[in-house]
């Protein structure tokens, strides 16, 4: 079976690498399913979108969160370099809850930082 050899990285570390079945991406011109065999393509992340990967292993999908970047594909390497990211799993949630509170308290015209702040539930598997 062929498979996709995927890096989420972050300016902070790697958020993941492996080996995937599947990568989907939300970029600013709409959602992106990769899959082994996928043409060469560079795109732009949307900002505070959620990145999913299926694992070859068979493992649960891998959720992350991410700010504005890029990512690329070529020759079944799928490279996502973002300003911001962050698993699903790693999220506190009750502090992502409270985040996303004091953005819509601000009523500021910020919708970034909303964006980001439904995509941290998202990632963590809760509804934003």
């Amino acid at each position: 079976m062929a498979t996709l050899k995927v890096g989420l990285v972050s300016p902070e570390r790697e958020i993941w690498s492996g080996e995937a079945k599947m990568v989907v991406a939300q970029t600013i011109e709409g959602q992106l399913g990769i899959m082994p065999g996928h043409a060469p393509v560079l795109g732009v992340l949307l900002d505070g979108s959620v990145v999913k990967i299926e694992p070859a292993d068979g493992g649960e999908w891998i959720t992350a969160m991410v700010g504005s970047g890029f990512f690329s594909i070529a020759d079944d390497e799928v490279s996502v370099l973002a300003e911001q990211a962050e698993l699903g799993a790693e999220i506190d949630v009750a502090d992502a809850r409270r985040a996303l509170e004091d953005v819509l308290a601000g009523g500021g015209e910020d919708s970034t930082a909303e964006r980001r702040a439904r995509a941290r539930l998202r990632a963590a598997g809760q509804e934003a």
